[in-house]
């Protein structure tokens, strides 16, 4: 645990101006950021008495080694950085906003040459538009169905869609009126998308245009005495309605905002957002949060704005999306201190004014304490889903530190493992877990070389030897002995990029599967690299017995103990990791084995075609020209090739003759 007082900044030297700030762990992590009206009062406010700081406060704090800022001139400015930052950096501290669930979307797939509606949970891809998010899939499917009968759109997947264009018949869907089935060319792509475009019109808030249109087509059907017309265009009108009557009208003026509440202890945070558009509820979304430090309403609705509208801005960007970013009024439960700079910033988004107020009456009021009630709701909920989860891994990394015998909690786990079969295609897996949760962007894949064939202890070995080798270079790359670091230099960033370097980190707690002896090899390899910090134990899985590094007897957990529960997570979660690395080495060792024989074909010739077309059954099918395509290949060899393969012969221009 560090003491605040030996990186605090030195009295003065702090300018009182606006802001953004970064603590760094002694790795030269980022691990929080902030911004401040006043650096100076903000960041002497960590420096008080660590037993009047709030926990996480307090544990960040002591985690941290250093602490530097940006000066901005403006409370825009610092908005617009923190955001950046905190996106870069992923600081372990800063408030993150994870959704209480994964809520579903209605996706249109206008990139598509046949655009199609479908119900979708995931992240936002270029040329798909988004309507929603709903909270629940069976009330898109409800308004879709009600839907199709007026917009007969394509809603197959692309399989369906192409087994019914090669059988010549179309689908139920297309039997029953509720698809217009391009699939058989019943109408043009562009007739199609007309009705699709159509669609996105309807749920975008044009509903009225839309029932207009579809009364004067009645009508004009009715005075022509095409009464079979008229009735369908009747029902379509009545299927529009009942989807209308589905999204309540809530603000009767038809305003376009988004109603925000928060319900709040002292560690955690639930947020609820409904989004309103021309008066009806078009969407719902809900939060759960950490508290890093003592946070009121208004600071909660800063840090909410700040994050959720800069995200959406991004977003949008990449994507179409349904509406716009910011709608014209935000209505939240307390202004936040900043709220006419955020006014400014929300409105620079929108490309218009935007007003952020809390509702004193009327409907609006209402409103806002539904979504309150909502939070309040979530929240309960999320202690009752939550509070075993956050216990458990609590009460894994404490039962560690205290069987293992640790100066401290394991908060950052890395786990090896070693797969082959039957000593070919040895490969190996290294996974991290921090506080207690897989991160997976820092997974780490080994083609073991040098012990390839010598057994798991010495895989082991040359794994943590290569990992922890890597971890001193990139350390040292300033050229500073390992322990004797300038404080305020920071050897875990590339100089270049300001990005981490991937084995910048060390962990606390070194897992490898296996016993004894394999435990004590990755012990003996940070011996020999001079690293004393990291703890080593083997997990082996007959008895699920833990080996510490040269002992005679392994530590028994209690089989329900947390802790025992965690290792085998970590240590399961490097088994999936390097069988499926395994497998793909595996997979292109067998392609490659179809070219052997081939004259002229090499290892190196070979990789190269497999990596060209990806697959054996690819070349088959490629042309001679588009073999000597490949780097490394002329004509001679790639008519060779292609005889091999496709077993015909080849004519001057390349092309294959049967």
């Amino acid at each position: 645990m560090a003491d605040p007082s030996t990186y605090r900044p030195a009295p003065g030297t702090i300018p009182d101006s606006p802001g953004v700030y970064k603590f760094r762990d002694a790795g030269g992590r980022v691990i929080y950021v902030g911004k401040a009206k006043s650096l100076r009062s903000r960041l002497n406010s960590y420096f008080t008495d660590l037993a009047g700081l709030h926990p996480r406060t307090r544990q960040m704090v002591t985690t941290a080694a250093s602490v530097e800022w940006t000066v901005v001139s403006t409370e825009v400015e610092a908005l617009q950085l923190e955001y950046n930052w905190i996106k870069e950096f992923d600081p372990r501290f800063n408030v993150r906003y994870r959704d209480d669930k994964t809520y579903p979307v209605l996706a249109v797939t206008l990139n598509e040459e046949f655009p199609r509606l479908h119900v979708y949970r995931g992240p936002r891809k270029k040329g798909v538009r988004y309507f929603g998010p709903y909270a629940h899939a069976w009330a898109i499917r409800e308004t879709l169905d009600l839907l199709l009968r007026v917009f007969p759109a394509r809603t197959c997947s692309t399989g369906v869609f192409r087994r019914h264009s090669q059988i010549g018949r179309p689908c139920l869907l297309g039997y029953i009126d509720k698809c217009s089935a391009p699939c058989v060319g019943a109408v043009s792509a562009e007739r199609h998308r007309e009705i699709v475009e159509g669609f996105c019109d309807f749920l975008s808030g044009r509903t009225d245009q839309m029932v207009r249109k579809l009364e004067r087509e009645m009508a004009e059907a009715s005075e022509a005495l095409e009464f079979e017309r008229a009735a369908r265009l009747r029902d379509d009108l009545a299927a529009l309605r009942k989807a209308m009557e589905k999204q309540a009208v809530v603000l009767g003026d038809g305003t376009d905002a988004d109603v925000i509440a928060f319900a709040h202890d002292e560690l955690e945070a639930a947020v609820q957002i409904f989004h309103v558009r021309g008066g009806r509820v078009r969407g719902q979304r809900g939060w759960v949060i950490d508290k890093v430090e003592e946070m009121d309403v208004s600071d909660l609705v800063e840090q909410f704005l700040s994050q959720f509208y800069a995200g959406q801005a991004e977003l949008a960007a990449e994507t179409p999306t349904d509406g716009v970013v910011v709608p014209r009024e935000v209505l939240v439960p307390e202004l936040p201190a900043n709220a006419e700079s955020m006014e400014q910033w929300l409105s620079e988004l929108r490309g218009s004014r935007v007003r952020l107020r809390v509702p004193q009456r009327g409907d609006k009021r209402t409103l806002a304490e539904t979504v309150a009630r909502n939070a309040e709701e979530a929240f309960s909920q999320h202690k009752l889903r939550r509070a075993g989860d956050l216990t458990a891994r609590s009460a894994a990394l404490s039962e560690l530190q205290e069987y293992l015998g640790l100066d401290s909690a394991p908060l950052r786990i890395e786990c090896v493992d070693v797969s082959h079969l039957a000593g070919t295609d040895v490969v190996a897996s290294l996974v991290v877990f921090e506080d207690g949760l897989p991160r997976k962007s820092e997974y780490r894949r080994f083609a073991l070389r040098e012990a390839a064939t010598e057994g798991d202890v010495a895989a082991i070995a040359e794994v943590v030897r290569r990992r922890f080798s890597r971890y001193l270079k990139e350390t040292q790359a300033q050229g500073v002995e390992r322990g004797t670091e300038t404080p305020g230099v920071n050897q875990a960033l590339d100089p270049e990029t300001g990005k981490p370097r991937k084995f910048a980190y060390p962990p606390n707690l070194l897992v490898v599967d296996g016993a004894g002896p394999q435990a004590t090899a990755a012990a003996d390899v940070l011996a020999e690299l001079g690293i004393t910090d990291v703890a080593v134990v083997g997990l082996a899985k007959r008895l699920e017995e833990v080996w510490l590094p040269a002992d005679d007897n392994p530590v028994i957990l209690p089989r329900t103990s947390d802790a025992l529960y965690l290792l085998q997570r970590v240590r399961d979660e490097a088994h999936r990791f390097a069988i499926r690395y395994q497998r793909q080495k595996r997979s292109k060792r067998v392609q490659e084995s179809v070219l052997d024989g081939i004259p002229g074909l090499g290892q190196v010739r070979k990789a190269a075609l497999i990596k060209h077309f990806g697959s054996v059954k690819k070349i088959r099918e490629a042309t001679v020209a588009e073999i000597a395509a490949v780097p490394g290949f002329g004509t001679r060899t790639a008519e060779v090739v292609h005889a091999a393969l496709a077993g015909g012969r080849t004519d001057s221009r390349g092309e294959s003759q049967t």
